[in-house]
């Protein structure tokens, strides 16, 4: 009998490759790797992420509660690669376990922090790929400049409503997601931009417009590979926003999430920062030109 993990040796060889290569990159650019926990007493309480229990604790969905903890002590610029966890995250692209990188730096805002991921990307496919990128079948174009598009403008070109109507039909992921992401970065990648301040979560709001935050995601042939942004670090006003997600979680008939109380003491030390989130299973589909998160990873849920 072929097992499956036979049919895909070449992509998890190339999938250490792309992590060897990440893992460079970072060391050259001065990077602290750092441990955070993966059990932890309370996540970020977002209305549309389900952590997945652990005793009386929760795996976490991202490292990032913990990892600002570290800017708030004194850490300038750090990275991780882990796994997280969210529970009912199954489909083509999504898996309940992922494996995500995030990084984080003092000083940095999110203009900054795109053209580090620019870099970032540039260098893994150097290496792995020798520069060229070549995905279901279209050629992307790496070198040339990347293109940055707001959350507006896509609405205006791609999608069937404005933002503000998907937003009070309640249908922006849906959109987003059906109308707009699939048509994003089949020529050169795209850095969608400036999203609205309802969707801020943990983003610095702009100050010259503050009806939108200074948040990112970045699109390579129809592939969401990343959320960045500059970190909010105002402590009152994150604990609203929290305040808000537990009252749209509550509407939705799910459970409230504890406090993040250590977090958000912390946070009122926190330096101004940006910091950014990428799937790597996402990242090795690019590389090996595979349609299904299923053909970059070792073992799925539904072999064990």
């Amino acid at each position: 009998m072929l097992l499956r993990q036979q049919t895909i040796m070449g992509n998890i060889e190339r999938r250490a490759a792309v992590l060897a290569a990440v893992r460079r990159f970072f060391a050259r650019q001065g990077f602290v790797e750092v441990e955070t926990p993966n059990r932890i007493p309370a996540p970020a309480p977002e209305a549309h992420i389900e952590a997945e229990p652990a005793g009386s604790w929760y795996l976490h969905t991202s490292p990032e509660l913990c990892m600002k903890r570290l800017l708030a002590a004194g850490y300038e610029r750090i990275w991780q690669i882990c796994k997280c966890y969210r529970r009912a995250e199954r489909g083509r692209r999504h898996l309940p376990e992922m494996t995500l990188l995030e990084w984080y730096a003092a000083g940095w805002d999110y203009q900054r922090m795109m053209d580090s991921t620019r870099r970032l990307v540039l260098a893994v496919m150097e290496e792995v790929c020798g520069g060229s990128l070549v995905y279901a079948g279209k050629r992307i174009d790496l070198e040339g400049p990347w293109q940055r598009l707001t959350v507006a403008e896509a609405f205006r070109l791609y999608a069937g409503m404005s933002v503000p109507k998907a937003l009070e039909a309640d249908r922006f992921d849906e959109v987003l997601g059906v109308e707009i992401e699939p048509r994003l970065g089949w020529e050169r990648p795209v850095f969608l931009v400036d999203y609205p301040c309802e969707l801020a979560s943990l983003a610095r709001l702009k100050k010259d417009d503050p009806a939108v935050a200074e948040r990112f995601e970045l699109y390579i042939a129809g592939l969401e590979l990343c959320n960045g942004f500059s970190e909010l670090n105002d402590a009152a006003e994150q604990r609203q926003r929290f305040a808000r997600e537990q009252k749209a979680r509550l509407a939705a008939g799910k459970p409230p999430y504890p406090e993040t109380e250590a977090f958000l003491r912390a946070l009122e030390y926190m330096p101004p920062a940006a910091g950014n989130a990428l799937g790597i299973d996402r990242l090795v589909m690019l590389a090996c030109d595979a349609d299904s998160i299923d053909q970059v990873v070792t073992f799925v849920p539904e072999e064990l």
